[in-house]
């Protein structure tokens, strides 16, 4: 193990920590200032038009307490489960030359698995959206 030099650690030629705390030390300190600056000079003139609640140029009427259908949230959860999949063999696929033949069949594992799981949701009535018939 070679020994730290510190003389090549805090040279501000050199990426290391003096590099990073005075980055850190300017971000902070250029936030801090860029912050008082406004609200020291901006203008505070508070009426009951500006108070009012405004969203994306509508005027809200009623409660702003929605139930959201399941399917909403069923739509977000096969999105999440199946997209990071989707990373997950764009990775496999970059680096396919070098796994060979055993990463070849951990991904077509993997991918039997993701089918299971979506024929399973299928069989489940997960994917039926519509009006049900009782």
């Amino acid at each position: 193990m070679q020994p730290i030099d510190v003389q090549v650690l805090l040279s501000p030629w050199q990426p290391g920590i003096f590099s990073l705390t005075l980055y850190t030390a300017v971000v902070v300190g250029l936030t801090i200032a860029l912050l008082f600056l406004s609200r020291w000079l901006g203008q505070h003139l508070p009426d009951n038009e500006k108070l009012r609640v405004y969203e994306s140029g509508i005027i809200p009427t009623g409660l702003a307490r929605l139930r959201y259908p399941v399917p909403f949230f069923m739509v977000a959860i096969f999105f999440l489960i199946f997209d990071v999949e989707g990373a997950f063999i764009f990775s496999w696929a970059v680096a396919s030359r070098p796994l060979g033949w055993a990463g070849w069949l951990q991904i077509e594992f993997f991918i039997g698995v993701l089918i299971g799981g979506l024929v399973y949701i299928w069989v489940k009535g997960g994917l039926d959206w519509g009006p049900h018939r009782d």
